[in-house]
Formats: structure tokens, C-alpha cells, sequence
């Protein structure tokens, strides 16, 4: 892999933004965007857990799903304040994905503003809290609904990997999924890299690695693949925009409704057959990708 840095500044212009970054498709971190907002001293363990901490919440652990498991399907089941305990003891390798904690606790949307004058379209139905124990993985994926993504990070350390949608072959992305049949899980522990002989187009995917620390906003363009790790335990909010093109927000539409209804089918009524014609799916066009690189 080739992987860049991410651009960094404390705060940018609304027109630099869009010309340098939402325009061109590329990622951008913004340390001071939520330090203008009282989450940013407001928030932390101790808030969430005296606020929902009685709240059911759906637990993930670092195992990467197979050709058989429905998407988004959860390992476990705890309060919020059960897990704060747990992840608070030490390294934990579970993490809460989706958490609509605004739901449970609507006063939480004082405590930040919608950045509005750097883009339109915020789903503002569904901010998102991410939330994982030290150690813990989100997989290398894209987000099914295509929308952009200012991913501000709390509480903790997160490593990120990320590429262009457009890497997908390379990735060896699953068709009909937004996940990648390759695992980074831990890559940079002792220079470690992804398995380049199981998966070879690998070596030649180019991305992006940046570490977020508390009060870091990651701006992550619509489609783009990401893989997170936890250096410590932490949080992070997740605003989302619609793309601006109609032909975005179809394909978002089509993700949602009909490529993710086609692979539950699937999955449920001739999994291994199903499973087959995936890998020889992936497999012809990361030799297409080998093959153009190598001529």
C-alpha cells in the first residue's frame, strides 16, 4: 500500500474547503472545529453513563463477518453503563456502531452546531456516536448510503486508514457489500502490513493514514473506505451530508434498498453458491487491477 498523510489545519475558510477538499474528493482534519462547541469540555464517560447509561445498546467485536452473516449484525447486548464499566477496566476490544444516543438524550443537540457553511444536505435526523473499548476494529468498509462524513473524534486516540472508492477492486471489495474481503486488522503493530500474498493487488492500492486525537474532525468524502483502531478507549460523533448530485443520492438509494436487500436474499436462500460466485467475483477483478499495474 501507499498511504499519504491527511491534511491538517486548526480551522479553514467555507470557499477553501469546498475548492481544496468537497470539491476534489479529499480528506481534510479540522482540529478546531469542535472546540467551538460545548461538547467538545461537556462530554465524556461519566456524562453518557449518568444520562442513558440504563439504554440497551448493541456490542461488536473484532471478528470480521463471514459470507453468512447479515450485515450489521450485532455479538452481544449491555446497558451503556455496563459497557462504560467494562471498557473502562481496561483494553476491551468491543464497540458500539450506530448508537443513536440523540434519541435517548435530545438535549445532547445543544451542545454542538451543524457546520452548514462548509456543506449542505446534514441528515440531521441521524448524528451518530461511535464508541469502542482500547484494541477494539471497524473493519475496512465504505458507508452504504454514499453520504459525506465529518467524523469528530472526544475521547481517545483512533488510528484511520482510508482510500477512494474507486480503490474497491484493490481492496478486494465483496460485491453487493461494503465490506472488504481483506483484514487489516492491526496492521501497523511491528511494521506489519495486510497478507500481500493472499491478497496481492493490495501492494498497490493508495490511500491515506492519519491518527485522530480528542477534538479531531475528519472530513471523509462520500464512498471513501475506512478501517479504525483504537489506540485507547474513546468516542466519536459522526455527522453525515447527502451528496450535492442527484446521481449520488440514487446510488445511496440503490445501496440501502436494493444491493443490501439483494444480499440478505441471497445470503438466506443459496449461501454457498452465493458465497462462491463472490469470491470469483473479487478474485477476477483484483487480477484485472494486478495485470494492469504489472504490463
Amino acid at each position: 500500500m501507499k498511504l499519504h498523510s491527511v491534511d491538517t489545519v486548526e480551522a479553514i475558510a467555507p470557499e477553501d474547503f469546498k475548492k481544496n477538499y468537497y470539491k476534489k474528493n479529499l480528506p481534510l482534519v479540522i482540529t478546531g472545529l469542535s472546540k467551538q462547541w460545548p461538547a467538545y469540555k461537556k462530554w465524556n464517560w461519566d456524562y453518557f453513563k449518568q444520562i442513558v447509561g440504563d439504554q440497551k445498546v448493541a456490542l461488536y467485536n473484532n471478528v470480521k463477518s463471514d459470507a453468512y452473516t447479515p450485515i450489521n449484525t450485532a455479538d452481544d447486548y449491555k446497558t451503556f453503563g455496563e459497557y462504560v464499566d467494562m471498557i473502562k477496566e481496561g483494553p476491551a476490544a468491543w464497540r458500539i456502531f450506530l448508537f443513536n444516543i440523540f434519541d435517548h438524550a435530545p438535549q445532547l443537540i445543544q451542545d454542538f452546531t451543524w457546520p452548514e457553511e462548509l456543506m449542505k444536505g446534514f441528515v440531521k435526523k441521524y448524528p451518530m456516536l461511535f464508541t469502542g473499548g482500547a484494541t477494539s476494529i471497524t473493519h475496512m468498509h465504505f458507508d452504504i448510503d454514499l453520504s459525506h462524513i465529518l467524523h469528530t473524534q472526544f475521547a481517545g486516540r483512533k488510528r484511520v486508514l482510508l482510500f477512494k472508492y474507486e480503490e474497491k477492486n484493490k481492496l478486494y471489495r465483496k460485491p453487493f457489500e461494503v465490506l472488504s474481503l481483506a483484514d487489516f486488522s492491526n496492521y501497523s503493530e511491528n511494521g506489519k502490513t495486510p497478507d500481500y500474498e493472499k491478497f496481492p493487488a493490495l501492494q498497490y492500492a493508495e490511500g491515506y493514514e492519519v491518527i485522530l486525537n480528542p477534538g479531531d474532525t475528519l472530513f471523509m468524502p462520500a464512498g471513501y473506505w475506512h478501517h479504525m483502531e483504537y489506540i485507547d478507549s474513546g468516542f466519536a460523533m459522526s455527522l453525515r451530508a447527502l451528496q450535492s448530485s442527484l446521481g449520488g443520492k440514487l446510488n445511496g438509494v440503490w445501496n440501502l434498498f436494493g444491493m443490501r436487500s439483494i444480499d440478505t436474499v441471497m445470503k438466506k436462500t443459496m449461501p454457498k453458491w452465493w458465497y462462491n460466485f463472490k469470491l470469483k467475483k473479487i478474485q477476477q477483478l483484483a487480477s484485472e487491477e494486478l495485470k494492469r499495474h504489472r504490463a
